[in-house]
């Protein structure tokens, strides 16, 4: 007769293999404000992922600090369930993210957790049986030899920008200013004007937010949407109330995910808002770890920081898959001074910068853009033949009425030809103002640039210049479409057949108004 309880006994002796199996486990010495220093696991890897047992399961921490006998490391979790003594365990693998086609409209977390309450990010991708892929959030920026210039442009939509200081395809671009200058507002024009862009390859758009209220990036996500940009955006968001080490990997996690697109052979873009937050938790991660403090009580290794999150932004070549990554990294400063500690820094890696100023936008110039201050490196490389035949005189004209409006608080009297370049410097600063959330697709700011360089708004006067300058770009639009601005966004090009159609509607409209 079987006996059930001697059967299965005979089952465990004969499974029984005399095997001991080896684990190496470090142990915590100390934890606190989200920081665990561990001994027992000298042989950790920076930026591995290490699981912490508590009583309610394991957390993940990430190796930060690599010191001779312990290792200080962040917890990616709730650290309040972490006890002294707690045993941890190495997993032999650095903090990645899974990417993929999936995240496209979707708000996830700095670890790729989904905050849009829309499901399962990957569900489809796992029904299909399709292949996980993992990006590391650190990764080495992309050689010298696999990229090639800046030669795409990356249209804003706004006039001040496109015109004077473009934005290239993998091209780096500081956005800098006080706080409440329209930074941000740039950088969401910048999302939605994607949209126009049907010459080129739509680039799939990533927004960091790092540091911001939960309700200013409900806002975002909400403006986005309306305007239908969604569908090709992904948010990344760590929130004020998130911990430091989130705000940390966030803008880590965005490149990781643009480099999935760029390495594909596809354009994305990546708004970093802002890395002056970025900068004060990796500052206060630094001080909790004991790393020695620097100057402004950052460490030495802030300028490395970022560095290698805005090196790899990249245009790569067509034997590398033709892909771009661009990175609009945007600082705030304090009171103006751009001499301060972070915003130099980044100021030295990006390849130009767009200054916010207060006077201008007191003054209700909007976007506050100083045309003097901001520059870009790349040029007219990075605009079409068509905005490059209009933009340089409008720099041109611009510069010197920068120069004439200095020089003229110390004279009383001007000559006629003075005045008329004033006047025609005041009517170009007009025509450049734009509201927010407006973005103008670049066929449309060649044809106004066109027209107010060449004296069609003068009469107009610098007080209804914007007036006249919309109502041109209405009739231009109803009568012309076909034969100017098709002609200019298909081709990219200022032809002149087209030159001719341009200063017939432009002389036609002139004798209308």
């Amino acid at each position: 007769m079987n006996n059930p309880v001697i059967d299965t006994l005979r089952k465990e002796i004969e499974g029984f293999k005399d095997e001991i199996r080896a684990e190496k486990v470090g142990h915590v010495l100390e934890v606190g404000d989200g920081i665990a220093k561990i001994s027992g696991i000298s042989g950790a890897a920076s930026q591995e992922m290490l699981e912490i047992e508590t009583e309610g399961g394991t957390v993940t921490a990430l190796a930060f600090n690599l010191e001779e006998e312990t290792v200080g490391a962040v917890v990616l979790g709730d650290a309040s369930g972490i006890k002294e003594g707690a045993l941890v365990r190495p997993t032999g693998r650095v903090l990645s993210v899974r990417v993929g086609s999936e995240l496209v409209g979707r708000v996830v977390d700095p670890l790729g957790n989904p905050l849009d309450n829309g499901g399962n990010i990957f569900e489809k991708a796992k029904d299909n049986n399709s292949e996980e892929i993992f990006y590391p959030v650190e990764k080495k920026a992309p050689g010298v030899l696999s990229r090639e210039s800046v030669n795409t442009p990356l249209h804003t939509g706004i006039k001040a920008i496109d015109a004077i200081i473009p934005i290239g395809r993998g091209q780096r671009e500081l956005i800098i200013g006080d706080r409440g200058l329209g930074k941000t507002a740039i950088a969401l024009d910048t999302i939605i004007n994607q949209k126009n862009d049907s010459r080129g390859r739509r680039p799939i758009c990533i927004y960091v937010a790092i540091g911001q209220k939960e309700s200013k990036v409900a806002r975002l996500i909400a403006t986005l949407k309306e305007a239908g940009a969604m569908e090709y955006t992904i948010v990344v968001s760590a929130p004020a109330s998130a911990a430091s080490t989130l705000w940390y990997l966030a803008p880590y996690t965005a490149t990781a995910i643009g480099e999935y697109f760029m390495e594909k052979g596809e354009d994305a873009l990546v708004i970093y808002d802002d890395l002056s937050k970025h900068a004060w938790a990796y500052r206060e991660l630094s001080l909790l770890l004991r790393r020695p403090p620097g100057r402004e009580a950052y460490p030495g290794d802030i300028f490395y920081l970022h560095s290698r999150l805005l090196e790899r932004s990249a245009k790569l070549n067509k034997e590398n898959g033709g892909g771009s990554l661009t990175a609009l990294p945007i600082i705030e400063t304090q009171l103006g001074d751009v001499s301060a500690y972070i915003p130099t820094n980044v100021i030295s890696i990006t390849d130009g910068q767009i200054y916010l100023e207060p006077e201008l936008f007191h003054q209700g110039n909007r976007p506050a853009v100083n045309a003097g201050l901001s520059v870009s490196r790349v040029g007219s490389s990075a605009q079409t033949k068509a905005m490059k035949k209009v933009a340089g005189r409008l720099r041109l004209e611009l510069a010197q009425f920068r120069e004439l409006a200095a020089f003229m608080q110390f004279s009383s009297e001007l000559d006629e030809a003075t005045r008329k370049r004033i006047e025609r410097g005041k009517v170009l600063t007009e025509i450049l103002k734009q509201p927010e959330l407006e973005p103008i697709p670049f066929e449309y700011q060649v044809v106004l640039i066109w027209a107010a360089t060449n004296g069609y708004f003068d009469d107009a006067g610098s007080e209804k210049a914007g007036e006249r300058g919309r109502a041109f770009l209405e009739y231009v639009n109803k009568l012309y479409r076909e034969e100017i601005l098709e002609a200019i966004r298909t081709s990219g090009d200022l032809s002149e057949e087209t030159l001719a159609a341009l200063k017939g509607a432009a002389e036609t409209f002139k004798t209308l108004s």
